[in-house]
């Protein structure tokens, strides 16, 4: 998924009233203003609500579900023939900001800003990305994304990259 994906997908997005916010890599890569790493997919969160004008967007420019152990009515992928993938997270507020339904993102998460290619982008807390790079086994890719964040935004280290802190590892998939 390059920078002009992202894009392109997100001007798709705000052109239809369809507010996402970037998660995962290209959520991190927002947050520092600058392209770290290749991206595989783009993970976003919107409201559930817009699921089905978004499957219906990105259907009708030939993107169709890609079958997954953890697919649900709110955590699906889609993909297409140029081998793009969107990493879509739902979620439902209640108008005081607590979470109702779907992928369990607390309200306050989704509030960063960022840039792709200089273009301005929602995405998730720098906080918040670094606490939600943890509570699994991470790897190489994980902590390269975590310790930019951390040194970026001043945010202390989690203990689970303890076993990466000062190795040369730096695996891109």
């Amino acid at each position: 998924m390059t920078a002009t994906d992202v894009i392109e997908i997100v001007q798709l997005c705000q052109e239809h009233a369809l507010e996402v916010v970037l998660d995962g890599g290209w959520g991190v890569d927002a947050l520092l203003g600058e392209q770290t790493r290749p991206h595989e997919d783009l993970d976003i969160a919107m409201q559930h609500r817009d699921v089905p004008k978004l499957r219906a967007l990105l259907e009708a420019r030939g993107f169709h579900d890609v079958p997954r152990d953890d697919t649900w009515e709110c955590n699906f992928v889609l993909g297409d023939a140029q081998g793009r993938l969107l990493d879509v997270h739902s979620c439902t507020f209640d108008a005081a900001g607590n979470h109702l339904f779907g992928v369990a993102y607390p309200y306050a998460s989704l509030q960063g800003h960022g840039a792709v290619n200089g273009f301005p982008v929602k995405c998730i807390t720098p906080e918040w990305l670094v606490t939600f790079h943890t509570g699994y086994p991470v790897d190489a890719n994980d902590y390269h994304d975590v310790s930019r964040l951390c040194q970026r935004f001043g945010i202390a280290m989690p203990e689970i990259y303890a076993r990466f802190v000062g190795s040369e590892t730096t695996s891109h998939p």
